[in-house]
């Protein structure tokens, strides 16, 4: 009887490169990892196919959501974690779009503020609604309990994890 072959995702799959001798610590590391990337590429997918945007698209006007007063292009880039160069582009495209606008900002004249629009608050929402939909179904394959126990023990590892980035 012969072996099914894997799919693309599999086979690009992180954790398909440890066996049982790697230390656990290494394996859960990458069992993380493989979830991570399986749960944004499905986001990607229907933000592709349900609305025509991208994850960036997406998260640019999440940073605006959650500041009205708008934010300057070097903020976007830093919380966005990307160029500058990236930030103009999609700032761009969301101008053209209506979705959002650039205003001079009053205290830097070399700076921009840029904001949501009253339509690029209610298309963000649309989207938004929709997002945490997918990122439910997403869970749904743990119990009430076990999200709880992950999400504990995850606090605990990004604390762990963050008193490291103190030290030397």
């Amino acid at each position: 009887m012969s072996k099914p072959s894997k799919t693309a995702s599999q086979r690009s799959d992180h954790e398909t490169r440890v066996t049982d001798d790697h230390h656990q610590s290494l394996r859960l590391w990458l069992r993380m990892l493989a979830c991570t990337n399986l749960i944004e590429a499905f986001i990607r997918s229907q933000l592709r196919v349900n609305f025509q945007t991208t994850l960036p698209r997406f998260d640019l006007m999440a940073q605006l959501e959650r500041n009205p007063d708008g934010l300057k292009m070097g903020e976007l880039s830093k919380r966005m974690m990307v160029t500058g160069g990236n930030v103009t582009g999609i700032t761009d495209q969301l101008v053209a779009e209506g979705l959002v606008v650039r205003e001079d900002n009053p205290k830097d004249r070399r700076a921009y503020i840029v904001k949501l629009t009253k339509e690029g608050r209610r298309v963000f929402r649309e989207w938004a609604d929709e997002h945490e939909d997918w990122i439910i179904r997403l869970f749904e394959g743990l119990g009430e309990k076990e999200k709880e126990q992950l999400y504990a023990l995850l606090a605990q590892l990004k604390q762990h994890v963050a008193g490291l980035g103190t030290e030397g």
